[in-house]
């Protein structure tokens, strides 16, 4: 019986590095998951960077796009960069739209003007993306700043998801059969977090805690639609119009406005530590945060660091390539071996060489 137990599960162990194997190598092209075309996407953090290319991508790629930020000014020349990279449909629309995303009250503003814009109905799609970094050692940062990076990095999005889950989870106003209501796509609600939520870096206090803050938020919501979802599947003609997906991207240094500003405050030490990491332009990280959502992604990453240090941290969170990241999980531990031993050690030499601020 042993013998026979050990063959079947030899079996499976090969059937199932050949079917991940083929599907990562692309033999199973999955359906398109976050399909835009025609839909409305709105974006907050679009005025530059990362903001600014993905409402650039969705744009060539068929959606509607209303972009958020404070500056007027650059959100008019951000849209209309924006709307010369249009599919070319004459459909396509674009806004923008001014707002202070760390209030709530504007947050709600935000998806009523939206869906007034949109013809009285609430966007398809809604990116929490504004977010800046201010990199300091965190006794040398004022509490004041402490509670602000919390403020744009954390509450922003947190109130941006209470304000759009609390329009899409209203009950619908169409009478819907259960075939209707399978038919109909997900609307979308997508976090922007960052890499720095999988390690702490000597630097990042008080940026990293709110980052952190909002992968568990995401892994929160993941969770709790499902009782939304599951509801109007039982309930088509009473429950939400559509079901609704989260997703949490997780990108790593872009060049940016945002990284300019950032590099005016960052320590030494957090230069040394991340002198040899990836970098990314606006344009390349958006093409990898939404090929990771048209793939089904939930835990997004847009660069190799990145993947690896999201495969040494899953815990319960889904895998997005089965093959990939379980083998991912394997080999992290033994890499972190090393590298926390390196990033440890260069903090302590900076420590010893470096004149080093003390409180007074």
């Amino acid at each position: 019986m042993a013998g026979i137990g050990i063959f079947w599960a030899t079996i499976s162990l090969v059937a199932f590095l050949l079917i991940s194997t083929a599907d990562m190598m692309g033999f199973f092209k999955p359906k398109n998951q976050f399909d835009v075309n025609g839909k409305t996407v709105v974006i907050t953090g679009g005025s530059q960077g990362m903001g600014r290319g993905l409402a650039k991508l969705l744009a060539q790629k068929g959606a509607n796009v209303v972009i958020v930020a404070r500056d007027q000014k650059k959100l008019d020349a951000a849209l209309e960069y924006i709307s010369s990279a249009a599919k070319g449909s004459a459909k396509q629309r674009f806004h923008a739209i001014s707002a202070d995303v760390t209030k709530s009250e504007e947050n709600i503003r935000i998806i009523s003007e939206v869906t007034a814009w949109n013809n009285g109905n609430p966007p398809d799609v809604v990116w929490a993306n504004a977010g800046s970094a201010h990199p300091e050692l965190f006794i040398d940062t004022p509490v004041e700043l402490l509670r602000s990076q919390m403020d744009i990095n954390y509450f922003a999005a947190a109130f941006l998801g209470h304000a759009t889950l609390r329009s899409w989870l209203k009950p619908t106003t169409v009478n819907q059969t259960e075939e209707s209501a399978a038919a109909m796509p997900p609307r979308h609600f997508i976090i922007t977090s960052s890499t720095v939520c999988y390690i702490g870096l000597a630097g990042y206090g008080p940026y990293a805690p709110a980052k952190s803050a909002l992968r568990s938020l995401a892994d929160i919501l993941r969770s709790e639609v499902r009782v939304y979802n599951g509801y109007r599947s039982a309930n088509p003609s009473k429950g939400p119009a559509t079901d609704v997906e989260i997703h949490c991207v997780t990108p790593g240094t872009i060049f940016s406005p945002g990284l300019e500003n950032e590099n005016k405050t960052k320590p030494a030490v957090t230069f040394i530590l991340e002198e040899s990491d990836p970098r990314q332009s606006e344009d390349e990280v958006a093409a990898a945060a939404i090929k990771g959502l048209e793939r089904g992604g939930y835990l997004i990453t847009t660069q190799w660091l990145g993947a690896l240090l999201r495969a040494g941290m899953m815990g319960g969170v889904p895998r997005n390539a089965a093959f990939k990241d379980t083998m991912l999980a394997l080999v992290t531990p033994f890499i972190w071996l090393f590298m926390q031993a390196d990033l440890e050690g260069k903090v302590l030499k900076w420590g010893e060489k470096n004149q080093v601020k003390l409180p007074q």
